[in-house]
């Protein structure tokens, strides 16, 4: 279990037993999920929208692999919340910007 995101919830997280990198660099989130799919490993991550929404190449492939490696986004407390993911993407698609987000 990981999380990879604002410091603010990472205590949260790891309190809960996640591994955790608060505000990570994208070269290091990029290294993280890239290791994962070298080694084979299985995971659940959550991420931060920040990240989910930034072009981090290893991100991206887990995201398009789906199956061993599990990432849901969370909002940053500090923000308004735009969930970042397929089916957000797919509310906005339907309903207009800001569905996914309700």
């Amino acid at each position: 279990m990981l999380f990879l995101g604002d410091e603010s919830l990472a205590d949260g997280f790891r309190l809960i037993g996640f591994e955790t990198h608060p505000d990570p660099e994208p070269s290091l989130v990029d290294q993280i999920f890239t290791d994962l799919i070298r080694r084979g490993d299985k995971a659940f991550a959550i991420v931060d929208e920040a990240l989910m929404r930034a072009k981090i190449p290893g991100l991206e492939r887990v995201r398009a692999e789906g199956g061993r490696v599990v990432v849901a986004a969370v909002p940053r407390l500090r923000e308004k919340p735009r969930l970042a993911s397929d089916v957000a993407d797919r509310l906005d698609a339907m309903f207009g910007k800001g569905a996914g987000a309700k």
